[in-house]
């Protein structure tokens, strides 16, 4: 068959879908997908409206379906859904159901395979039982942490003569590898529902499953492990709280920066006393390019940083300075420019008694900090992140970041926040 562009609806809200819908349709958008989230947040509506809005296009309900494949597959075939999805997991006679239930009303079964084992294996049996497509799914919370679908597709495509479809992160730049790798059905989410123009992004995407040479972009992508820093440094430190369920805030301090001045990148810690600024000016030796020193000084009033140690630390090519404590020279420091975050200001420092260590644990306003954990640092606060969920945290505040760009370019058409989130439809019960 000829490649498909299949647009997953990953929305809560039907008026949302409707509308990245419509604009989808007119980019090229060739299936139109309800998302799981959208049906169980708007029901078998969802579908219908979809249907109603669309009658010419596919429509594929995401239902993953792994118990009662004949009755959901009924309720979702009546809505108007000519493909439904059942979980590969499922027990066979839930398939057997779905296929016997598609047939009388008219869908065909899309089998998604996620975290399905031995899937060569699965493939060949899931044949048999007349389902008409596969599905190599790499989940969401998945690809935060940089798994992709390429090497199960090819195992795929080998053990069956079915159509299969794609779906984990895709967009411009990685849809030539699954098409060459014998993809039929390229499923696009994010890359097209968070766009600002959604129109213009299924146009560009269309483009690239036509000509199958891809479009180097810096959207709607996953980062790995070595790309950390690159993608801490497109987000704000609020899309990172909003990344770890509205956490990883150190409050109290205060930015000492100029306004749109942001810093991402590894934290160096040091522990110190009130006054002390031995260990925090011996730190800038320790450090590597790209650091940010963090410096506990029990939050006392007596500077442990000034200009000459933000000059030393320029020259050894750090990235900024954060002190649970004092700092002085302030308005030197601000004119070098280099970035500073502080408890408070002061004029007088101690002296350099050499209390305390470096690299170690420390514990700044009930949060636990240690050397190679990452911090995002702006004009709305500090945020840190622990080193071992960094590349989740990382991509998971880009997704914030792009979802959040989709909704401001909904409010410039003219709604509002609480409009376009429904708020008072998804205010707390009890």
């Amino acid at each position: 068959m000829e490649p498909v562009l299949q647009v997953a609806l990953d929305f809560e809200n039907l008026h949302r879908a409707l509308q990245v819908a419509k604009e989808a349709v007119e980019g090229g958008a060739d299936w139109i997908e309800a998302g799981t989230p959208l049906i169980k947040s708007e029901g078998m509506n969802a579908i219908r409206e979809i249907k109603r809005n669309f009658p010419d296009k596919v429509v594929v309900a995401d239902m993953k379906t792994a118990d009662v494949g004949g009755f959901e597959t009924e309720l979702a075939a009546k809505s108007g859904a000519q493909i439904v999805t059942i979980l590969g997991i499922s027990d066979n006679p839930t398939i057997t159901e779905a296929v016997k239930a598609g047939k009388k009303y008219g869908a065909e079964i899309m089998i998604d395979l996620l975290q399905v084992e031995n899937v060569e294996e699965r493939v060949k049996e899931l044949e048999k039982l007349g389902v008409k497509y596969f599905c190599v799914h790499i989940g969401i919370d998945m690809q935060m942490i940089g798994k992709n679908p390429l090497d199960e597709l090819e195992r795929v495509v080998k053990a069956t003569k079915l159509p299969v479809a794609v779906a984990g992160g895709l967009n411009k730049q990685s849809i030539p590898d699954v098409l060459k790798r014998g993809a039929s059905i390229v499923i696009v989410g994010g890359a097209i529902i968070k766009a600002p123009n959604v129109t213009e992004e299924t146009r560009s995407i269309k483009k690239v499953i036509k000509t199958m040479e891809p479009e180097i972009s810096n959207l709607y992508k996953k980062y790995s492990s070595s790309e950390i820093v690159d993608a801490l440094s497109k987000v704000s430190s609020c899309n990172v709280s909003d990344a770890m369920h509205r956490g990883g805030a150190i409050h109290g301090l205060v930015p000492h920066i100029q306004l749109g001045t942001r810093i991402a990148g590894r934290v160096l810690t040091v522990k110190t006393v009130n006054g002390d600024w031995a260990k925090p000016v011996e730190a800038i030796d320790k450090a590597r390019e790209g650091d940010i020193l963090f410096i506990d000084a029990d939050g006392g009033e007596d500077a442990v940083w000034g200009e000459l140690a933000s000059w030393s630390a320029v020259s050894r090519k750090l990235k900024g300075v954060i002190i649970w404590g004092a700092i002085r020279d302030l308005d030197d420091i601000m004119k070098i420019p280099f970035p500073a975050f502080s408890r408070y200001v002061a004029s007088n420092a101690g002296d350099p008694k050499g209390y305390g260590e470096i690299g170690g644990e420390i514990e700044v306003n009930g949060h636990k900090i240690r050397t190679g954990d990452y911090v995002v640092a702006d004009y709305s606060g500090v945020v840190v992140i622990p080193e071992e969920e960094a590349q989740e945290i990382a991509n998971r505040a880009i997704d914030v970041m792009e979802r959040e760009n989709r909704v401001r370019e909904e409010i410039k058409r003219g709604s509002t926040l609480s409009s376009v989130q429904k708020l008072e439809k998804w205010e707390k019960v009890g």
